[in-house]
């Protein structure tokens, strides 16, 4: 095992390091950190709580992981945070563990990259492959999809779902949930259509495109309920999987509303 650690930094006993890991000056590990293989945390660090750090992610200076939760009613319980493989954590980022009234664990999946001052709040759910832009804030219990854009400056409501290759503009308050593929933005984030430039980065075929363009005029069609619409679009289209992704995330429990065209 190849460690690389600075004189200046501090890491308490009982924290677990894989090999080839960089911990560069004035960082601290607290006693119950895991930090997977290849790690890098650049300096200035601090990391504590029960955090386990996936491999190969790297770590700029003065992020703050894994402190305690920012909810009135913590009073210092055994909670987790849990982050993926190969993220990007950049200056100033915060991210909390859950809270034992919620779901005791908050997890960020693999590749993700948070830019300067991201916030994550306790409890939230975040994806592969997200990207948060500069100061992006999500509130406690928020679930994020894969393959999600996140714009600067942009609030996410607590409860909130983003769904799988969503796009949020930038300086948006987003208070309702977002369908999967769907593009949301204003200071009241409402839908503004699809995320085509996301959906073709992505390799989505033309077809696809075509086929989800015609399920989102049907799902927001002035005529009939969101419940009629549904029955429809699922009838017509219900061997599209993406599709279906959105009929489901719409059919799916939650305290929010969904986002509608303004």
């Amino acid at each position: 095992m190849t460690l690389s650690i600075h004189p200046t930094a501090i890491i308490e006993e009982g924290a677990r390091l894989g090999a080839d890991i960089a911990i560069g000056p004035y960082c601290h590990i607290g006693p119950n950190v895991v930090l997977g293989d290849g790690v890098e945390l650049k300096s200035h660090v601090v990391i504590g709580g029960h955090t386990s750090i996936g491999a190969g992610t790297v770590l700029f200076p003065f992020a703050t992981i894994g402190m305690p939760p920012q909810h009135a009613r913590y009073k210092g319980e055994e909670v987790h945070l849990h982050i993926g493989a190969n993220c990007v954590i950049r200056e100033h980022v915060t991210m909390h563990p859950g809270t034992p009234f919620g779901s005791g664990e908050t997890r960020v999946g693999d590749n993700g990259l948070f830019m300067v001052g991201v916030h994550i709040a306790h409890d939230c759910r975040v994806g592969n492959n997200v990207v948060m832009a500069n100061q992006a804030t999500l509130g406690g219990h928020v679930e994020i999809g894969d393959y999600v854009n996140i714009g600067g400056m942009s609030a996410v409501h607590q409860f909130v779902r983003i769904g799988k290759h969503a796009m949020v503009g930038g300086m948006s308050g987003v208070e309702g949930d977002v369908i999967p593929y769907g593009m949301v933005m204003g200071d009241r984030a409402r839908l503004s259509g699809l995320n085509i430039v996301g959906l073709k980065r992505r390799g989505f075929e033309r077809e696809e495109v075509h086929a989800l363009r015609a399920a989102y005029r049907l799902l927001f069609a002035a005529e009939g309920t969101m419940a009629e619409r549904l029955e429809d679009v699922s009838g017509i289209m219900k061997d599209n999987a993406a599709i279906t992704d959105i009929v489901e995330f719409i059919r799916a429990d939650s305290t929010r509303a969904i986002c509608h065209p303004r």
